[in-house]
């Protein structure tokens, strides 16, 4: 088959389910992936042919998204922070947001004067996305990572063998944890924080598809990770040593206050993107 035409034949599936720009960027995003192909490709050769074994490989993709399974998963992979990612149905798909909590790390990190690698502790780690985004930014900082998940962690050294750093993963239940392996300079956490009530919130391709043990808490404990690691971080992180949160944007009073009452300095909430409370910085 004409690859043109299976375009528009994959288009045409998908908007009943997606609006036309995605389902066309869903296109465009298997091209790249399968063929290595962009779209000024399809204009130049617009007589490229589909194999049997191509087009049912793209039907399995079709079908997929048919059924609201994110296309990263269907890829296997994702960019995040100008890196590649592994990704599968045991880790969370790496979000814009989270982009924007690497970025602010490593301008404070740019700033500060040090004659000692920085050490940094990522909790939750996932995919990796930012343990090994700070790592390859930061190449002379010691960078470890826990997951409670093995199958997690198993994909995110693999992610750090792929784009050439080294980190320390390791797995562990943080709210089992009553000690870290050290002291460390910055420990940041995108950890679970959205509440069942807010399921309702949640995109089908996310609510049936992502993992729930790296998404949900409970309604009556929401800050459950926040005050196990905040209180860890009283103990492993030095003075003015700087913890980063991803947060709930309906609960960022609720987290300026829980780390206004352990003593915390210098709290600073910011928005993300989209105008929403999303990630927090305090010193120690």
């Amino acid at each position: 088959m004409n690859l043109k035409d299976y375009r528009t034949h994959f288009i045409q599936t998908l908007t009943p389910l997606y609006d036309a720009g995605e389902a066309e960027s869903f296109f465009y995003l298997t091209l790249e992936n399968r063929h290595g192909l962009k779209r000024v490709d399809l204009v130049l050769q617009p007589d490229f042919h589909l194999s049997d074994h191509e087009i049912q490989d793209w039907n399995q993709i079709l079908d997929g998204l048919i059924d609201f399974t994110p296309i990263q998963y269907l890829l296997g992979r994702t960019e995040f922070y100008g890196l590649e990612f592994q990704v599968n149905g045991n880790t969370l798909i790496p979000r814009p947001e989270t982009e924007e909590l690497v970025q602010w790390i490593l301008f404070d990190c740019e700033r500060a004067q040090r004659t000692q690698p920085l050490r940094i502790l990522d909790i939750g780690t996932g995919s990796g996305c930012i343990a090994i985004a700070l790592a390859k930014n930061l190449p002379d900082a010691m960078v470890s990572a826990i997951d409670v998940s093995p199958e997690a962690l198993e994909v995110a050294a693999r992610n750090a063998v792929f784009n050439g750093v080294k980190v320390q993963f390791l797995q562990q239940d943080i709210l089992e944890t009553t000690d870290l392996a050290t002291q460390y300079d910055i420990i940041v956490s995108n950890p679970p924080y959205v509440r069942e009530l807010e399921k309702q919130e949640i995109k089908p391709n996310v609510l049936e598809h992502e993992p729930h043990l790296a998404l949900f808490v409970a309604d009556d404990d929401a800050l459950v990770f926040y005050k196990k690691i905040t209180q860890l971080a009283l103990k492993h992180l030095p003075q003015d040593g700087k913890l980063y949160f991803e947060i709930n944007q309906y609960l960022g009073t609720e987290m300026v206050e829980l780390l206004k009452s352990l003593d915390f300095k210098s709290l600073n909430l910011r928005k993300d993107i989209y105008g929403n409370d999303r990630m927090l910085k305090a010193d120690r």
